[in-house]
């Protein structure tokens, strides 16, 4: 079991580890694992975003009330990301997972009685539980990623596991979509009696279908046997020490974590906004299962990017790549606020492929020379991942007043200040004195 850990993300590489040769093959075993874990949360995720039109409906909603949506799943990183942390360095990374699986897969239960039942707060609740779940494994995967071979090789394991998290985040609107056209609701539907499936049923069935793959996933984990590892606290650089003395003086993390909140506040909000934006007459008026493939389209761009953003921040300073995609993005958001048709269309999908190397570009720069002070900057940073609750939230109350469309320029100035961040908060001194 781990001495000590906190919530990590892309930067659990700056963790101490034990020093180790090659992965033996029971550690590619398990890494393999793991992968395919990043790729089902990856899935699930983006479910939320295809939800969204179908909630509005089932519940007579508007922009803003549909929008508690990812309110009720980025407030969990709030509130249940530390806990995660000091529950899993009780338990260890195997019982982490369990757990995490188990939780998620009661979450997806609650879905059925609050779609029944037609009880609102219960559906919101429902995406609590889901998305505390969820939390619970990435804070162990995370971790686990990271220790499993040598840690000069953490980084490439890690890119290698969020690959495969957005090609969950990619699939999941395609597969939803071929759900919906193969016929198998209609197989399902007629084994409980129904002769046609509404699409509240629907939806319900595809959250059954989720617990009892979650469930199943928990009891393959129970009987695997996993390694366990240890890892040693990080060393602790005297020159960082003396230049700051807590991470909340240092001037760059903190800058980050407002970066972060803005950062994964647009992506989401951009992403829970894409299915309405195709569906409006004078962009593409699309169905929402057409439009999903948009969607699908926008999360294979943040995979994309990612790849190729591998092998470009090898090169180039990872601030001005920042910087650069940061001011990619702003002008694509004018396109789509100002522009009709297809351009505004594909303007809105190419976003996600700006948005692939920031989450860990951010994330890296935030953490930098933090030495003792490294893990909890990294909480500090992870914390910030309620950006996803509050941004898009308030992007639906302006949608509601404004309009949909000219409502992107929230996502917009969150941007400008991320172009901001990647040239010039990002180098800034470390001690705020």
């Amino acid at each position: 079991m781990a001495k000590a850990l906190t919530p990590t993300s892309a930067s659990s590489s700056y963790m101490g580890q034990n020093e180790s040769g090659p992965p033996s093959k029971k550690h590619m075993f398990t890494l393999t694992c793991l992968i395919l874990l990043f790729f089902l949360w990856g899935f699930i995720t983006s479910l939320n975003y295809i939800l969204i039109p179908e909630v509005k409906a089932i519940f007579s909603l508007n922009n803003a009330h549909a929008m508690l949506v990812q309110f009720s799943f980025f407030i969990a990183y709030f509130i249940v990301s530390l806990p995660a942390g000091l529950l899993l360095k009780k338990v260890g990374y195997k019982s982490g997972i369990i757990l995490g699986l188990l939780l998620s897969g009661i979450g997806c239960l609650l879905f059925y009685p609050a779609i029944q039942l037609l009880i609102y707060p219960l559906f919101l609740l429902a995406l609590f539980v889901l998305a505390s779940g969820i939390i619970l494994l990435q804070v162990t995967t995370n971790a686990y990623v990271t220790v499993l071979g040598p840690s000069e090789t953490a980084a490439s394991r890690l890119n290698l596991s969020q690959a495969f998290n957005s090609l969950g985040t990619t699939v999941s609107p395609l597969f939803s979509q071929f759900l919906a056209l193969s016929g198998i609701f209609i197989l399902m539907g007629s084994l409980f009696g129904l002769q046609k499936m509404t699409q509240m049923q629907i939806v319900q069935f595809i959250y059954i279908f989720l617990s009892i793959i979650l469930f199943g996933t928990s009891i393959i984990f129970t009987v695997l046997q996993l390694p366990k590892i240890e890892f040693e606290s990080p060393s602790v650089s005297k020159r960082s020490s003396k230049k700051i003395s807590s991470p909340w003086r240092s001037s760059h993390l903190l800058l980050g974590a407002v970066a972060i909140f803005l950062y994964v506040g647009a992506e989401v909000g951009v992403g829970s906004f894409l299915i309405g934006f195709l569906g409006e007459p004078h962009i593409a008026g699309l169905t929402p299962g057409k439009a999903a493939v948009y969607l699908s389209y926008y999360w294979a761009g943040a995979m994309i990017g990612r790849f190729i953003g591998f092998f470009v921040l090898k090169r180039l300073p990872a601030g001005k790549v920042l910087f650069f995609n940061a001011l990619i993005a702003i002008g694509l958001l004018i396109l789509v606020i100002l522009t009709h048709s297809s351009l505004a269309m594909w303007a809105i999908v190419f976003v996600g492929l700006c948005n692939s190397i920031m989450f860990p570009t951010i994330f890296s720069l935030g953490l930098r020379g933090l030495g003792e002070h490294t893990e909890q900057g990294s909480s500090i940073l992870c914390l910030a991942v309620v950006g996803g609750a509050l941004i898009p939230l308030l992007q639906g109350v302006i949608a509601d007043s404004i309009g949909l469309q000219l409502a992107f320029i929230l996502p917009l100035l969150c941007y400008v200040y991320i172009a901001y961040y990647g040239i010039r908060g990002s180098a800034l001194e470390q001690s705020i004195e």
